[in-house]
């Protein structure tokens, strides 16, 4: 084969440092189209963003170049700048680590609809009773002293 074809469509997690709820309604809309901006400036392809006060979800398309970890430093490093130059929250910062699921291309749909319904799930939900459940059904062992 001369050329390469992927379909790397990643689930991404990541929360605010000590989950902090900093994000507001107010910026919330403009900081989720900073992200996807940056993973298209990453060659990246954003699907669905969403997310409440101390977290966010993006279902990312990558393409086989891409390292996720090189992807989450970059775009967590980007929007922290963003954050403390155009919405002024000079402490703002994201927490270290990050959960990245795959996902194949018949779970898309439902995966940008459960991230476009963040705010309603999480009126049910802990984001720490959310994490678990997302690593528990992708079959990660985890620590739990590593999820606060």
């Amino acid at each position: 084969m001369s050329s390469t074809y992927t379909s790397l469509h990643l689930h991404l997690v990541f929360s605010t440092k000590g989950r902090i709820p900093w994000i507001t309604p107010e910026w919330q809309t403009r900081l989720h189209e900073y992200l996807g901006g940056t993973i298209v400036a990453l060659g990246g392809s954003p699907q669905e963003i969403g997310g409440v006060a101390d977290h966010v979800h993006l279902l990312v398309g990558l393409n086989a170049t891409h390292r996720p970890c090189d992807v989450l430093q970059e775009l967590k490093k980007a929007s922290s700048l963003w954050v403390h130059q155009q919405i002024g929250e000079k402490s703002f910062a994201w927490q270290e680590g990050y959960a990245a699921f795959s996902v194949s291309p018949t779970a898309r749909p439902s995966v940008r609809k459960y991230i476009a319904n963040q705010v309603e799930h999480h009126k049910r939900s802990t984001f720490r009773d959310e994490l678990i459940r997302l690593l528990t059904s992708s079959g990660i062992e985890y620590n739990p002293k590593f999820l606060d």
